[in-house]
């Protein structure tokens, strides 16, 4: 069943006043969020998403309901490793912790407004060239492999923005100091602008190198550019109170980069899948589909994503309480 225009439409209008509204809200009273706070809004913006799913089962069939929900879950928790990056950013440019909200609010927008664009070209070239899915397959198989490396790629994705960084500085007068929220302030009678416009690019940016692994995952869940883009608008909303929740957390989910690269490594072998049942290429099968190759239902990609995310994260606190246990036992011994 196709998804009407008008719940499109309606749809975006409301998530853009939620979004217009948030950041006023962070505006009007910057703040560092309590963990009672942070735990409200996920759970609000949570529910938010299984209530677009209900209103979207029921205006446009439960088909395109479960593959939002699945599309959702999966770029959920493959943002959860923008969170990794996000702490680095903030502690390279010392961001206040009063500040980082905002700072956090104004780049997801940012990377909406470019995960959009992205999600338009790729929809254009889908329709266009079906064999870029062997493309992205092999591409998310490899991405998966890279993620599971024992050491993290983390800092690597935080220097590689440097460069961006070091161009800014030498095109724009920035200024050393931050002078609150302000992008643009006045130093010995000079207009300046502030680190805070290099952090806003910086998240952004860097959020968009993360949407060149999540976009093609999503596209083996569905097709359709407005779910794709519905998927990611609610993702990336409930990723700043994640942020402040998680806190130090963070730094004890030590195992959560196997769950994402099963997860990465899943969806591309899937995508490989899918690709060989739409097959065009004269070179494999000769030009025919593949019809042979199993083709696995959303409803078990929605299983493994849910699967591997907790078990890296039980298999990271375990792993976590006992290490600090023993620091304890050695720490009496002593």
């Amino acid at each position: 069943m196709d998804i009407p225009v008008w719940f499109e439409i309606t749809s975006m209008i409301v998530l853009t006043i939620i979004l217009i509204g948030d950041l006023l809200l962070i505006r009007l009273r910057p703040h560092i969020p309590s963990t009672r706070e942070s735990t409200l809004w996920v759970v609000f913006y949570v529910a938010l998403a299984l209530l677009f799913a209900v209103l979207l089962g029921n205006v446009a069939g439960w088909r395109n309901a479960g593959d939002f929900i699945t599309g959702w879950a999966l770029e959920y928790s493959l943002s959860i490793d923008n969170l990794f990056v996000f702490v680095l950013i903030m502690a390279q440019f010392a961001v206040p912790r009063r500040l980082q909200q905002q700072v956090l609010m104004v780049g997801i927008i940012i990377a909406l407004i470019l995960r959009g664009a992205f999600i338009l070209v790729g929809v254009t070239i889908i329709e266009h060239f079906s064999p870029i899915f062997y493309i992205f397959g092999a591409f998310l198989i490899w991405t998966a492999i890279r993620q599971a490396m024992p050491e993290g790629d983390h800092e690597g994705e935080v220097k590689r923005e440097n460069f961006v960084v070091r161009l800014l500085r030498r095109r724009i007068d920035i200024s050393e100091d931050y002078d609150g929220s302000k992008i643009r302030t006045t130093v010995d009678g000079k207009r300046m602008w502030t680190p805070m416009v290099i952090v806003f690019i910086t998240i952004g940016v860097t959020d968009l190198i993360f949407a060149i692994d999540s976009i093609p995952a999503i596209f083996e869940i569905t097709t359709n550019g407005f779910l794709v883009f519905a998927a990611n608008i609610f993702a990336l909303m409930g990723l700043r109170q994640l942020y402040f929740l998680l806190g130090d957390l963070l730094d004890r989910l030590r195992y959560l980069h196997y769950g994402i690269a099963v997860i990465l490594g899943f969806i591309g072998v899937k995508l490989i899948l899918h690709a060989l049942h739409e097959n065009e290429l004269p070179f494999i099968n000769g030009g025919e589909h593949v019809e042979w190759v199993p083709d696995i239902d959303n409803l078990v990609s929605l299983a493994v994503i849910l699967v591997s995310m907790t078990v890296a994260t039980v298999a990271s606190l375990i792993a976590s309480s006992r290490e600090r246990r023993a620091e304890k036992r050695a720490a009496i011994v002593e």
